[in-house]
């Protein structure tokens, strides 16, 4: 059986006390390992940002695993590819450490090109999700100057009324999926979902912080019976 490490990261000091996606993380790595016959000799956790170009400086966990996968000859795997970083230019100073990362959400098979190319697609993802945020933040308050000019008020208040309900829709389409595919590796109840899309940078239509009740409000805008 093939020794291996494990690399587990948590964005939060919050979130490294309460275990908060290091449990789902451990248990998608775990499964993996038994799946594809790694050993996991030993595990690495860490609470820190993977945002800024002394990443690595400041995650000393990471460090040692890179030493300890360099030492024993063994890959280092991680349950998504944003636990190493969202950020394509440190995952490509990851790839020159010459320590070879195995993402158990893409599998074994997925060389360093293809871990380059799912770190750009993730990264353009969130940019999208940020500008399409902004966009719908910037037409609501447009929508409401020109509501405010309006000589009929119930006019006015249905028709803005509509352009929420599109946009919440809108916005929700963009999340669904990427909660969709945290669901498939084990983070299934609305804490640990809002905790996952803090942890990966995704902000609320509003540009708030996710707690459970609004993933919960963008989970039922996918239930056509919803009451509107």
């Amino acid at each position: 059986m093939q020794q291996a490490i494990a690399y587990y990261r948590v964005s939060t000091a919050r979130q490294g006390r309460s275990g908060l996606g290091i449990e789902a993380q451990r248990d998608a790595v775990t499964r993996f390992a038994a799946a594809e016959g790694f050993d996991l000799t030993a595990e690495f956790v860490e609470v820190e940002t993977g945002k800024g170009a002394d990443a690595l400086d400041r995650r000393p966990q990471l460090a040692a695993a890179l030493a300890t996968g360099r030492r024993n000859k063994c890959p280092v795997i991680v349950a998504k590819l944003d636990r190493l970083s969202r950020d394509v230019a440190f995952i490509s100073g990851l790839m020159a450490q010459r320590v070879p990362f195995i993402v158990a959400e893409l599998g074994r098979d997925a060389d360093p090109f293809m871990l380059h190319l799912y770190a750009a697609l993730a990264e353009k993802e969130r940019r999208l999700i940020s500008e399409r945020t902004k966009a719908a933040l910037a037409a609501r308050r447009a929508q409401r100057a020109r509501l405010g000019n309006r000589r009929n008020p119930s006019e006015a208040a249905a028709l803005g009324s509509k352009v929420l309900v599109a946009e919440a829709d809108a916005f929700a389409a963009n999340v669904l999926p990427i909660i969709a595919s945290l669901r498939d590796t084990g983070v299934v109840d609305l804490r640990s979902i809002a905790g996952a899309l803090n942890a990966r940078g995704v902000r609320t239509a509003r540009g708030g912080r996710w707690h459970a009740s609004n993933v919960k409000n963008v989970i039922d805008r996918a239930n056509p019976q919803r009451l509107l």
